[in-house]
């Protein structure tokens, strides 16, 4: 089986230093499993440990280690999956899921198979999080961790083969695996990846986004081939600099309104639908998602008083700086998001994504399911106000408070417009008909040993 994933050729990265894309993401899912993983369907299963609990609402969960081995052959122990877990979480460490796991008061051998997380305050979802790849239990660059797969030949395409496993299978049989387990990971650019699916050189092309959709028009793939997940999560732009023209509150409420959604997200995909709110739903917050008020005018009255308040502007003309990524779908969501700008009075200067900039495309995917990951997200920058409410939700001491918080943090960020909500994530896939396993999810997220029904 051959997979092609959008982004750099894969290698291990060590998730305390940061694992940045889809191919490396995949690689480290695929051979450092955590205490629990994905399934196909984004669901959680078993990874290092067989079983947990969860004790005291949420504030302690409790693991026991399954019977696993690292790569070289040597027994998983829970001391070891301490030392790695603290590693991740230190203060030094890049992870880019630290931020959301403040909560971890300290992690604890309890028995050489079982170890003990505590928290400082309640977190019902923190399975979600520790079954993210960042969260994998990552050994050494040489080898990954433990499983489920191995490479069997290393490279800038390495091939990964099924790990043997004691629990599912007879420690007398080591049997070779057939070939049609084994795993060619690649990672190329997305105009390759597509032309080796077209050309039926690969079964699976993964990590597509927006930037790339409108290349799938200039290659013959059946529609059954493309595949779309619902993926949870903000697509938006951040308000990076809060000066001039942005500094004034009411001036980005008017320009919140004034974006035109619905052209930004047709330009790219007839189907892929707009959002004016942060928050796809409740989630875990006390109170339904905050409505902007200006959801209430006609378009073109918004665009008026949009056009007004620019012209009315005592700094003189107004240039914004948009930060977006390369692409041909980038290209047309920059045009249409200049285009409300300029319909607007105010001049847009195209930059790069990780240059300064007054607006910033933020296009990410929810990890796990609460609402602060939203709000927490769309904070770059916040108000003084909406981050004090935003941090104070994350050290709400009860379920009910947190709950609380969340809700007045909803507020406090919708009243800042400090974010301009635009779509949900637009995540494809392409999938040969024989990856029967692959599953449409929330997480988009497809692990290389849930592909196959003979691939385990």
């Amino acid at each position: 089986m051959i997979v092609s994933a959008l982004g750099e050729p894969p290698v291990l990265v060590d998730p305390a230093r940061g694992v940045a894309d889809t191919p490396a993401r995949l690689l480290a899912d695929a051979t450092a499993e955590g205490l629990v993983r994905y399934d196909a369907g984004g669901q959680i299963e078993a990874g290092l440990a067989e079983r947990w609990i969860v004790i005291d609402n949420g504030a302690s969960y409790i693991f026991r280690l399954r019977e696993a081995q690292w790569a070289d052959g040597e027994p998983v122990t829970a001391t070891q999956v301490v030392e790695i877990l603290e590693r991740q979480l230190a203060s030094r460490s890049n992870n880019p899921l630290r931020p959301f796991l403040t909560a971890v008061d300290e992690i604890v051998v309890m028995t050489p198979q079982v170890i003990e997380i505590r928290l400082k305050r309640p977190r019902p979802d923190l399975l979600k999080l520790f079954a993210q790849p960042e969260l994998a239990l990552f050994r050494n660059r040489a080898t990954g961790g433990g499983g489920p797969m191995r490479i069997a030949i290393a490279g800038r395409s390495p091939l990964l083969r099924p790990a043997f496993d004691p629990n599912r299978a007879d420690p007398e049989d080591r049997r070779e695996t057939p070939p049609e387990q084994d795993v060619r990971l690649i990672g190329e650019r997305a105009s390759r990846a597509i032309m080796r699916f077209a050309g039926r050189e690969s079964d699976l092309v993964a990590g597509g986004s927006f930037v790339d959709w409108p290349l799938l028009a200039y290659a013959t793939i059946a529609p059954t081939n493309v595949r779309i997940d619902p993926a949870a999560g903000v697509f938006g732009l951040a308000i990076a600099s809060r000066t001039g023209f942005l500094g004034d509150p009411a001036n980005r409420a008017a320009l919140n309104g004034a974006i035109d959604r619905a052209a930004i997200v047709r330009a790219v995909r007839a189907e892929w639908e707009p959002t004016d709110r942060l928050l796809p739903e409740a989630l875990d917050s006390a109170e339904p998602p905050i409505v902007p008020p200006w959801t209430l005018l006609p378009y073109d009255d918004r665009l008026a008083a949009a056009r007004t308040r620019v012209a009315r502007w005592s700094g003189g003309a107004v240039t914004l700086r948009v930060a977006i990524p390369t692409g041909p779908g980038a290209t047309l969501v920059y045009g249409q998001i200049a285009r409300s700008l300029i319909r607007m009075g105010i001049t847009p200067v195209r930059v790069a994504a990780d240059a300064a900039a007054d607006l910033r495309l933020i296009d990410r995917v929810a990890p796990y399911d609460s609402a602060r990951w939203y709000l927490a997200t769309a904070c770059a920058p916040c108000g003084d106000e909406a981050q004090t409410v935003v941090d104070a939700a994350r050290d709400a001491p009860t379920l009910a408070e947190r709950a609380r918080l969340i809700a007045a943090a909803d507020r406090a960020v919708a009243d800042d417009n400090a974010f301009i909500p635009i779509a949900r994530p637009l995540r494809w896939s392409l999938v040969a008909g024989r990856l029967r396993q692959w599953r449409p999810n929330t997480r988009a997220w497809h692990p290389l040993n849930r592909l196959r029904d003979d691939t385990k």
